[in-house]
Parts: C-alpha cells; structure tokens; sequence
C-alpha cells in the first residue's frame, strides 16, 4: 500500500516539485514506499510539455510554472485538491495508456461516491460531466465541462504528478488560460453541480475507492 500524505497549508509549486523528485528517487532506489499526496497550491498556472503559448490568455494574472508533465496548461488553487500519484510501474505494470486509464477509473469511483456521473472522452485526457441544464452545443450535442484534470510524468517508470479535482475553486480562475486546450468545453466543480462537498470528503472517496478501482496492475 502506498503511504498516504495529507498537507493542510497551500503548498508552493517548487516546493511540491522538490518533494516529489526527492521521493520518485527514494522509491527508485528502495529507500521509500509508493505515496500518494493529497494537497492544495496557491493560485497558479502550470504548462505541460505540450503548452502552447496562445493558450495562456492572461500571463500576468498569476504565477506560471513549467510543469515538466505531459499535457498543456491548467490552474492550480485554493478549493482544488491535487493528487500526486508516486507509483512504481515496474510493480504495476509498464503501460502508460493503462496507468492513465486507471486514474481516471479511481477519479470517476471517487465522483460516484456522491452521485456525480463522470466520464471519458476519445481524445480528451481527463474527467467530465454532462451538463444538460446549459444550452447545447452547436452541432445539438449536450454540453460538458471538466471536472478533473491528469498529467503524469515517469522517470524509470516511477510516475509522479499525478490529477486534480476541482471540489470548491474559483472557476473565473481558468479564464486566464485555454484549460488543456480545449476551447469548445468549460469546467466545473463539485460545488458549481450543487454538491456541498468538502474536501475532506473527497479525501474519504479517494482512499476508499483507490483499492477497489485502481487498477493493481497493467499489462500483468
């Protein structure tokens, strides 16, 4: 079992960075256990390794950190809960696409906790809602908006980085960027559904679900 971390104060994004190189090495080496880190940052932007500079609309508004992770720009802050999954692969299973597929399966148990349907979109990493009280889209499709985003990075097939969920943040906070690049779809949080959720709450889904639908291993 992966030792779970818990930080009660905003951590700054270096800092979260600093933690998570030291420790993916401490693993690496078999000197430290999994963990999994459950935290919040200040408000900010971070780029993957994918961001385009078009899509950060506002580059003044808040702090902006290469992220060193796969995909393109999101928001970090306050009412967010960031999971950073430090996991062997070696143990697990080398299958990326499998691994990606697993946190979003542990993200949609954890939603279901509260009765929220998430799903997956065909070329859009991360989890979303449906939303059929707003107007549709304009080929009649309903609309949907992201509720958690995933990007992971490996390093001798440790992962590390890892999903956020949007619980209770400050949604005008993404207007400064194109969230993953996608312009044609919103977001929204476990509050905006109309969900008083806390992140303790979130907190108690995650661990109870992680067992049961994260997948052991991939590839095995």
């Amino acid at each position: 079992m992966p030792e779970w971390i818990t930080s009660d104060r905003p951590v700054p994004y270096p800092d979260a960075l600093a933690f998570m190189e030291a420790r993916v090495a401490a693993i690496a080496a078999g000197t430290a256990p999994e963990a999994i880190w459950l935290l919040e940052h200040p408000a900010l932007y971070t780029a993957g390794t994918s961001a385009r500079a078009a899509d950060l609309t506002d580059p003044d508004r808040f702090p902006v950190y290469a992220a060193g992770r796969g995909g393109q720009y999101t928001y970090h802050g306050p009412g967010q809960r960031v999971v950073y999954v430090m996991l062997d692969l070696n143990k697990r299973g080398r299958d990326v696409r499998c691994f990606v597929q697993a946190l979003e399966t542990w993200v949609i148990g954890a939603l279901a906790e509260f009765n929220v349907k998430g799903e997956i979109r065909d070329g859009r990493v991360g989890v979303w809602v449906t939303r059929p009280e707003k107007p549709p889209m304009p080929d009649g499709t309903p609309r949907e908006d992201k509720i958690a985003a995933i990007g992971v990075k490996l390093r001798r097939w440790i992962s590390f980085h890892g999903l956020s969920i949007n619980v209770d943040p400050d949604l005008s906070h993404f207007s400064g960027i194109v969230p993953c690049g996608i312009r044609e779809h919103g977001v929204t949080s476990l509050v905006d559904l109309g969900l008083p959720v806390t992140m303790a709450d979130l907190d108690l889904a995650l661990r109870a679900r992680f067992e049961t639908d994260f997948t052991p291993r991939c590839g095995g």
